[in-house]
């Protein structure tokens, strides 16, 4: 690391932030946060460190880490089997449905435990449980926070981590290792790493700002003495100190002032600086969306933006194409290629999150989806009670769809057919 000269940036905020910018790396990006224990922190540009814990306190990055994390983990994850026809019944007796739709361990819900592990996808790029068998069967998973994993002489993977006390040195066969974006077998990508640069900016801004806001006083008023005097040290100190304990801060706004000795109060207006500053504050906010592909607006950034109407609807519609399906399969498939057993695939057990969760609040959509899918004969009337959480009905079961359309040649034949029957 090499500090660079400090630059004449000036008292504004923005100058604040921006003379920050004195250090650089000399050194490599991580690309791996598996290359790193937990925790590590790497300097950036605005000379800020970037933690978990910093980045969580940018209202925005947690907002999008809570929205993604949060909306994951509420969706229901379903084990079904598959028969030779193709038809799928919901597995509740196999092992795997309590551990990933109910409980995943003791401690834990199936919420928690899905919502902390998008949340690590999320910032550090993996996510990892110790898998817990008893008689060749899964039945536990727990968390793992940032273990170190190696490639053996022999091609394998080795994850070795500390908890409580006591260290971990397992095969890959007993850890569960969901990979974020960058495939990598040794894991994926760290946001946390690859966007220092962006939160390290917006942690300044936001540093320079509370700075500001902590002295008041600075940026509204000047004090000039007569133009034929100067005051003298103490005089000088006195005043400063003064100002200091008994107007500087939010607490102290709009307290009156009582000047003597001939100085004279100047007004300060809001320079374009500090205007630049408030401009860059709502930029970051728009990069850190960026970095997790989340619509400002979800996250109630609604600035150069309509803020209802079918313009969010499509936004909110891409988010859930985009955004959420990636993720969900990411999850999906390393569910079925490290937790399910040759038997198992060979059985037709598939793991799926049931989306259908995302329509509950939409009546209108749910309305219309199940009018249609009833309509054409995709889904019987108790398949849709059941997605509603309602007994099935008699007679329910029975696939059913309309017959206006047919060919026009035979559009008596329903009459001549009731004729016949009388």
């Amino acid at each position: 690391m090499e500090r660079l000269p400090r630059q004449p940036w000036g008292g504004s905020l923005i100058g604040k932030a921006l003379g920050a910018l004195g250090m650089k790396s000399a050194g490599t990006v991580r690309t791996l946060s598996t290359t790193r224990p937990y925790g590590w922190v790497e300097p950036v540009n605005a000379g800020v460190p970037v933690t978990e814990n910093g980045i969580l306190g940018l209202s925005a990055a947690w907002a999008c880490v809570n929205l993604l994390a949060g909306t994951i983990a509420s969706l229901p994850i379903v084990v079904y089997r598959t028969d030779a026809n193709g038809d799928r019944t919901v597995a509740k007796d196999h092992a795997l449905y309590r551990v990933l739709h109910d409980s995943p361990n003791y401690d834990q819900t199936a919420l928690d435990f899905w919502e902390g592990g998008q949340a690590a996808l999320e910032l550090r790029g993996n996510m990892h449980a110790h898998i817990e068998r008893s008689g060749g069967r899964i039945v536990a998973l727990h968390p793992i926070v940032d273990p170190t994993v190696t490639r053996q002489a022999n091609g394998a993977l080795r994850y070795r981590w500390t908890e409580n006390g006591k260290s971990y040195d397992e095969p890959q066969e007993n850890v569960f290792h969901v990979r974020g974006f960058g495939g990598s077998p040794l894991g994926g990508m760290s946001t946390l790493s690859y966007g220092r640069q962006v939160f390290g900016l917006s942690l300044a801004i936001n540093g320079a700002a509370q700075t500001t806001f902590a002295n008041g006083v600075r940026p509204s008023l000047i004090l000039t003495p007569p133009a034929e005097r100067t005051l003298p040290g103490e005089v000088r100190d006195a005043v400063e100190k003064a100002l200091q304990e008994k107007h500087a801060g939010a607490m102290n706004a709009g307290r009156p002032l009582l000047l003597e000795g001939g100085l004279t109060p100047h007004q300060v207006s809001f320079s374009p600086e500090d205007a630049q500053m408030l401009e860059s504050r709502s930029f970051s906010v728009e990069e850190i969306c960026r970095f997790f592909e989340v619509p400002p607006h979800m996250i109630g950034h609604t600035e150069k933006s309509t803020s209802w109407g079918t313009g969010l609807e499509e936004q909110t519609l891409r988010f859930q194409k985009f955004t959420l399906r990636r993720r969900l399969k990411r999850i999906e498939q390393a569910i079925m290629k490290q937790l399910l057993t040759p038997a198992d695939r060979a059985a037709g057990i598939v793991v799926e999150f049931n989306l259908e969760g995302l329509l509950r609040a939409d009546s209108k959509g749910r309305s219309e989806f199940y009018r249609t899918m009833t309509q054409i004969g995709a889904m019987t009337i108790n398949e849709v009670r059941g997605l509603e959480n309602l007994p099935p009905v008699a007679g329910g079961e029975v696939p059913r769809m309309q017959s206006q359309n047919i060919p026009i040649n035979m559009a008596n034949l329903p009459a001549l057919v009731a004729g016949g029957n009388e």
